[in-house]
Order: C-alpha cells, then sequence, then structure tokens
C-alpha cells in the first residue's frame, strides 16, 4: 500500500500539472484569437470585383494585425502570402513590397516595405472596385517622422499598424472605397 502512495501521488500530482497547465494554455491563447478575429473582418463581408485581389486582401488583413501587434514573424508570414498571389497580377510592384516584408531583419524596416504595399493596394483597389461592402483608406500623420502613412481597412475602427500597441488608435478615415 505505501508503494502505491509513494507512486501514485507523484504520478497523479504530474497529471494534474499538466492537465492545469493545458487550461491555462488555452485561456491564454483564446483572448488573443478573439481580439484578433475582432479586428478582423469575415472573409465573406468583403467582395473585391477581382478575385486575385480579393485574396491577396484577406492575407493583407493577416498582415496589417500582425503588425498592429507587433509580430514579426506572423507579418513575415502573411506578407510570403501575399508575394505568392500578387505574381498573378500585372504591372503591379505589390510582390516586391510583400518580398521586401519577408526579409526584413525587424518590424520597422516591415512597416516601411508596408507603407509602400499599402499605397500600391489602395491603388489596386479603386481600380478593381467592391463588389460587396467597402472599404476605408485609414491615414496616421505621426508615421515615419511625420511623413504620413496611410492603410487599408473593412472598419472605420483605427488600429493603427505603423505604431502598433504603442499608438494603437492614432489616425483617422481619409477615404471610403466603394
Amino acid at each position: 500500500m505505501k508503494k502505491i502512495i509513494k507512486i501514485g501521488i507523484p504520478i497523479v500530482s504530474i497529471f494534474l500539472l499538466i492537465a492545469c497547465g493545458n487550461s491555462e494554455n488555452k485561456k491564454q491563447e483564446n483572448p488573443q484569437d478573439s481580439e484578433a478575429s475582432a479586428s478582423i473582418p469575415k472573409d465573406n463581408a468583403i467582395r473585391i470585383d477581382d478575385d486575385v485581389l480579393n485574396a491577396i486582401y484577406s492575407q493583407y488583413v493577416h498582415l496589417t494585425v500582425a503588425l498592429t501587434q507587433d509580430n514579426l514573424a506572423e507579418a513575415k508570414l502573411a506578407a510570403n502570402a501575399i508575394e505568392a498571389g500578387a505574381s498573378e497580377i500585372n504591372n503591379s510592384n505589390l510582390a516586391a513590397f510583400a518580398a521586401a516584408i519577408v526579409s526584413a531583419p525587424d518590424i520597422d524596416k516591415q512597416r516601411a516595405a508596408y507603407s509602400k504595399l499599402s499605397n500600391e493596394m489602395v491603388g489596386l483597389l479603386k481600380k478593381a472596385g467592391m463588389a460587396e461592402a467597402e472599404l476605408y483608406v485609414e491615414y496616421c500623420p505621426m508615421a515615419f517622422d511625420n511623413k504620413g502613412a496611410v492603410w487599408v481597412s473593412s472598419t472605420k475602427e483605427v488600429r493603427n499598424p505603423y505604431f502598433g500597441e504603442k499608438m494603437l488608435n492614432c489616425g483617422e478615415v481619409k477615404e471610403i472605397i466603394k
């Protein structure tokens, strides 16, 4: 009986620690997932008149959220997908700007390339037009030493990818793409 207790208690303790650790990890992951999903619009809510651009836009949203959350690795993943899809668009530098984000060594350089990518996206989206819903061109006047920069969002709520958590709500809606 003493052997069972000596062996059983540590084993039960290990299982409890593992079980508690798993539930804590899930609790920590879920708030981030819900925050990210709250800021990412549903793909079927936005439809662009160009199918390729429509697919790229969903990755652009992923990239924007990653930069908003100061997440270098996620930004690289999203930019890699944009680069692959953008190769199908003629007369565009979108793939080159996405490649610059993928190869950027830090988030500041990613954000600089993202600014160029966003300018290109605005032009492409205006040219293609919207099938359903509308998009907002948002502007941060303080980005890049007060030179300013734009990005595209599906909501009027400002979530600034240029400053991330430091100045999350800095910016304004400058234009609506319909």
